[in-house]
């Protein structure tokens, strides 16, 4: 593999940590659960985003740009991390968010990530309508348009830094990070569990680990009820991957869990109000309604339905968001539920 042939612009504080969860498994009575903190990479409240980040940022810059424009939903940890990105590069920074979630909270455009993008010294524009908005789309084209005119360079990042030529290489990173720490510590993992939503983490974990000749099993809980969609960017940004990096494409697997995602995106269920309560009380760890609440739940079920067998050690990759509990706290008011 020649990860280190690709520039990479360092934003995070690495190796994020990586410890079991002793409370959480006796709980459990499964498999051994470890948990590696992908939230602690730092950049603004961190999160998975910021690995992804290193190779756009240092990207961006080789191409003369001054200026980064994104997309993302009200609470998007993507574009809170990419305007935190550009602030320690000494870019600007343009969002372009639509409301992907109907939230009836009267602070949810105040708090959480939207709040701390604006701290960062990000321009937001909030553009009409619902559902996911694409960087094809005409407000967002417009927006880079603007920039054009006004005499910027802008350098374009899809949603979640993912369908992107550099998208998947932070997390065939971060698979030769785990990899070194499971060494050092004398232990092996039989499987990660993680969110996957915009494809780039489970690819970049995939394409790592097969270069590294790991066998590890990579389980995506998909978060967006989209289940379909999920496999087909996962699958592409792997291939992707897999080809700039010269690793056989015949080695790839990967596992995309559906059902855990309720009726849409970002909205919450019952088993991921669980899973919060669960973690929070038992290990301290807080995780977010959105990406990680769901991913555990399917962690908590898998194992409860016995995907694995109790000798065995599983991962599980937090990667971050937890700004966007403050735009839920309406869910809180009583308490989560145990």
């Amino acid at each position: 593999m020649k990860l280190e042939d690709f520039k990479r612009f360092p934003l995070a504080n690495l190796p994020t940590p990586m410890h079991p969860l002793r409370r959480f498994s006796q709980h459990l009575e499964g498999p051994e659960i470890w948990i590696k903190r992908d939230d602690c990479t730092g950049l603004a409240g961190g999160g998975n985003k910021t690995r992804k980040l290193e190779y756009l940022i240092a990207d961006a810059i080789a191409h003369g740009a001054d200026t980064l424009v994104t997309v993302g939903g009200i609470q998007s940890n993507h574009t809170r991390q990419t305007a935190a990105a550009a602030a320690v590069a000494g870019l600007r920074c343009e969002l372009v968010q639509r409301r992907w979630v109907k939230r009836s909270d009267p602070s949810y455009e105040n708090v959480g990530n939207i709040l701390l993008s604006r701290i960062l010294g990000a321009r937001i524009t909030i553009v009409a309508g619902s559902g996911r908005i694409g960087i094809s789309e005409r407000p967002f084209q417009a927006v880079v348009r603007r920039l054009s005119r006004e005499g910027g360079i802008p350098y374009v990042i899809p949603a979640g830094g993912s369908d992107h030529a550099l998208g998947g290489l932070g997390y065939v990173r971060c698979a030769q990070e785990i990899v070194e720490q499971s060494r050092l510590a004398n232990i092996r993992f039989d499987a990660i569990v993680h969110a996957t939503s915009s494809g780039s983490t489970q690819a970049g974990l995939v394409v790592g680990l097969a270069g590294l000749g790991a066998a590890t099993r990579v389980i995506g809980i998909e978060v967006n009820a989209q289940g379909n969609h999920t496999r087909a960017m996962v699958s592409k940004i792997a291939k992707q991957t897999a080809k700039m990096l010269g690793v056989t494409g015949d080695g790839l697997q990967f596992d995309v869990r559906s059902g855990y995602a309720g009726e849409a995106y970002a909205i919450p269920t019952a088993s991921s109000l669980e899973a919060i309560a669960l973690l929070a009380r038992l290990e301290g760890i807080l995780v977010d309604p959105v990406y990680e609440a769901k991913s555990l739940a399917g962690l908590i079920d898998l194992v409860r339905h016995g995907e694995f067998r109790k000798e065995e050690r599983v991962l599980f990759l937090h990667l971050g968001g937890t700004p966007a509990l403050h735009a839920y706290a309406s869910l809180f008011h009583g308490g989560a539920k145990t």
